[in-house]
């Protein structure tokens, strides 16, 4: 709804600040990815076929795959209009996954790949690279069609690098790629190879990046988006956060749930290096921080909006009900691409919940009806938001 280059904080037209994330997980961004289709659907449905995500929200943050949603919903194609329909991005993780993920089917490739993990990565990053380059060019952060948040993880420097477009100004190295971004917010630890490149600094001079996945430091990068904002307002001084209001989507890419638990202490007390990263086909020391920081973030996001009194204009959208093969990163077998766009839609049927703050478990919001519901709602008021902006304007230049 803003161009990357804009500032909420300074822009009195807008009163509703409006922010999407996408949280990462993989394959699984398939689920994510079935309810934004929905979600754009509703909103063409009240302007018209050419409505797309990134008219409406000010902000667009994403994660490792939800970082490559982000970049595919808000780059712009040879028309200035964004890159991918929302229809179409569960299309691409089916047709692309297998060849970004290629799976070895026979026994004495998969213990093959077991081995190669301890001593390196379990897949390049080749097929990916250059199916983000041909698809995203030569387009840079400051290309984007609204303002994105991507967070990565820098190795060299042991810490959060986050990509944001309203820090362009004051940091332009950070200026990057757009397909370099997405890989390097992609680059999960045992499964893909870190990621290094170079942007000039805007004083002759260069800057090097070596990063990791994002969700190493944010999975759920909602707080992180909503920080930048807050950032933003504060430095175009108009230090009242409490005098804009904020609606906020964030959706996860799912979690497993075993009322037994997915790990014990009887059975980790017994783990070595080898079970800790690598046990079952996945990664548990790598699950382990993604849905702690994102259950994290849930728990906070869920006292700010009330504090800003905005809980009713906060939505949190997550599956957590994941078994066996639903609940892998990097299975890209037909049968679990097809479960997880059932379970995307599966999704949109569930009640809304929200994070109960004693157990950290999702509860049920009664009378909020289904996720599908809310959003339907949402795209109301992203529409009518839209079309108030427009006015305004339109009133301000005659």
């Amino acid at each position: 709804m803003a161009s990357s280059s804009s500032s909420v904080g300074g822009d009195t037209v807008n009163k509703l600040v409006t922010i999407l994330s996408i949280d990462g997980g993989g394959v699984r961004g398939i689920i994510p990815a079935t309810v934004l289709a929905f979600l754009e659907k509703e909103l063409q449905k009240l302007d018209g076929p050419d409505a797309r995500i990134a008219d409406y929200f000010d902000v667009v943050a994403g994660t490792s795959t939800g970082g490559l949603l982000t970049v595919m919903l808000t780059a712009p194609d040879k028309d200035g209009r964004p890159l991918f329909d929302a229809k179409d991005l569960a299309k691409f993780y089916i047709d692309e996954s297998p060849k970004i993920f290629p799976q070895k089917d026979s026994i004495f490739s998969k213990i093959g790949t077991a081995l190669g993990m301890v001593t390196g990565p379990k897949y390049n990053d080749k097929y990916l690279q250059s199916l983000l380059r041909r698809h995203l060019g030569q387009t840079k952060l400051d290309g984007a069609l609204t303002s994105v948040v991507i967070p990565a993880f820098d190795i060299a420097h042991l810490q959060p690098t986050i990509f944001s477009s309203f820090q362009l100004k004051n940091q332009p190295a950070k200026n990057a790629l757009l397909s370099d971004i997405a890989i390097g917010t992609s680059a999960a630890p045992t499964f893909f190879p870190a990621h290094y490149f170079e942007t000039v600094d805007g004083k002759g001079g260069t800057r090097a990046f070596n990063l990791i996945d994002g969700g190493v430091a944010a999975n759920n990068p909602t707080l992180c988006a909503m920080s930048h904002v807050a950032e933003d307002i504060i430095v175009a001084g108009n230090g009242d956060l409490l005098g804009k209001s904020y609606m906020v989507i964030s959706i996860g890419c799912g979690t497993s749930s075993n009322p037994k638990g997915k790990y014990s202490a009887k059975d980790t007390a017994k783990w070595g290096i080898l079970n800790w990263i690598l046990k079952g086909g996945t990664v548990p020391i790598l699950d382990m921080f993604n849905a702690a920081s994102g259950d994290m973030v849930d728990i906070h996001l869920s006292v700010l909006s009330a504090a800003l009194g905005s809980s009713h204009q906060y939505l949190r959208i997550q599956y957590d009900q994941l078994s066996g093969s639903a609940g892998s990163i990097d299975d890209c077998s037909k049968a679990n691409l097809d479960k997880l766009v059932e379970i995307g839609n599966e999704l949109l049927g569930k009640k809304v919940s929200q994070v109960d703050l004693e157990t950290g478990r999702n509860v049920e919001v009664p009378d909020e009806g289904t996720n599908a519901d809310q959003l339907a709602k949402f795209a109301k008021q992203l529409s009518h938001e839209r079309r108030r902006r427009h006015n305004e304007l339109a009133t301000a230049k005659t």
